[in-house]
């Protein structure tokens, strides 16, 4: 072998290796959700579920099982392009009034979903950033009200959907049902219920005519360049552990990373 030759395989080699490591790390980032749980208004007053860490934890053990790395975080300060590059999707776990706090981090989540990054909201995650009509749109819609919690019955109408996989066509739940407005008028709904079988509906001011009847409590779209999908579900603890919202978000997590 040659000198000449021993050093072009060594260029080879060295550019081989570089390929590899790059390889590598798009694949590993393409593995990998920020679980984002920020709760913040000026006051101090606003409400802050008990379930975050809850959630928090089923999220890490869907990672776990499914080969994707979770990172949590509540500052806001995480909202930079050049970190959010690293991570497939965003995950909005509860989180509720003001997401950010500054116009640069508001523009760093829009370029990123964008520039094709998903998006999962859970629960309280649509009374998030009430006042930027950008982030309903993303998320799909915005919080209005709900009223007192109690049972009701959850229909599946979108089984054809990955996030939809392994849930049954209809179930009894006992949750907080969320009124929301300003609904894309492109998402798709998965889980809807009757609300005229409701008690308590003195809470929805203006009443419920104003909400469409299936009222959708999970959906997904495409919005923006990004995948996004919505469960209203999740208001107590305990349910993160039941097989029915385990399944849902585990599969809208994938579904949003591009994995299904």
């Amino acid at each position: 072998m040659t000198k000449s030759f021993r050093i072009v395989c060594a260029h080879l080699f060295t550019y081989a290796l570089c390929v590899l490591i790059l390889a590598g790390e798009r694949a590993g980032a393409q593995r990998k959700v920020l679980v984002y749980t920020r709760n913040f208004t000026p006051d101090g007053k606003g409400y802050v579920h008990d379930n975050i860490a809850a959630s928090v934890a089923a999220i890490r053990k869907m990672g776990a099982e499914k080969g994707f790395g979770v990172d949590v975080s509540d500052d806001p300060a995480v909202f930079t392009g050049a970190n959010l590059k690293q991570y497939s999707a965003l995950v909005f776990s509860n989180s509720n009034n003001e997401a950010f706090s500054t116009e640069p981090q508001k523009d760093a989540f829009r370029k990123y979903i964008q520039g094709g990054g998903g998006f999962v909201g859970i629960h309280s995650a649509s009374g998030s950033q009430r006042d930027w009509p950008y982030f309903w749109s993303v998320l799909g819609g915005k919080f209005n009200v709900h009223p007192k919690q109690q049972a009701f019955t959850v229909r599946n109408v979108d089984s054809s959907h990955v996030a939809a996989n392994g849930l049954p066509a209809e179930f009894e739940w006992t949750d907080e049902f969320y009124f929301t407005d300003h609904l894309n008028p492109g998402l798709h709904p998965i889980l809807v219920s009757d609300r005229t079988k409701l008690q308590f509906l003195d809470a929805v001011k203006g009443g419920v005519d104003a909400f469409p009847n299936p009222t959708p409590l999970a959906w997904w779209q495409t919005f923006d360049g990004g995948r996004e999908i919505y469960i209203a579900l999740g208001h107590n603890k305990d349910e993160y552990a039941k097989p029915t919202l385990y399944t849902l978000i585990q599969n809208g997590i994938l579904w949003a990373m591009a994995r299904l």
